[in-house]
């Protein structure tokens, strides 16, 4: 089990994760909605607009990649609850367009940062 040191490291290295992720997508043109939109115990990370569609945006953040990739933890579990989270912030929003959901990697290191912008990483199936 972590200890409060290591969990407030995790909860700072996932700040730093979303801030260069909503700077990525901001430099890609996206228009930030919201972060860290919750619904009940859902949680959306980053909704964006990308044209007209609604960008679901899940981002992972690591200090390794030595086990697992990142994206290998948004399982169809997390895929699930982001989708039932997505219907209700489009309905919130009322936006009948289109919606897409992206994943942002990002594995942070002393010597640099390697970030991965996986674009309709998943579709929406319950």
């Amino acid at each position: 089990m972590e200890n409060r040191w290591d969990m407030k490291e995790h909860i700072e290295l996932g700040k730093k994760g979303e801030e260069i992720a909503v700077a990525l997508l901001e430099g890609k043109g996206y228009r930030i909605l919201d972060r860290n939109w919750r619904w009940g115990k859902e949680e959306i990370d980053i909704i964006a607009l990308d044209g007209s569609f609604l960008v679901i945006v899940e981002v992972k953040t690591r200090t390794s990649n030595v086990f697992a990739e990142p994206e290998a933890s948004v399982t169809k579990h997390k895929q699930r609850t982001l989708v039932r989270a997505a219907n209700a912030y489009a309905r919130y929003r009322r936006h009948a367009g289109e919606v897409r959901f992206d994943i942002i990697t990002l594995v942070i290191r002393p010597e640099g940062e390697d970030i991965n912008h996986i674009v309709d990483a998943f579709y929406a199936t319950l």
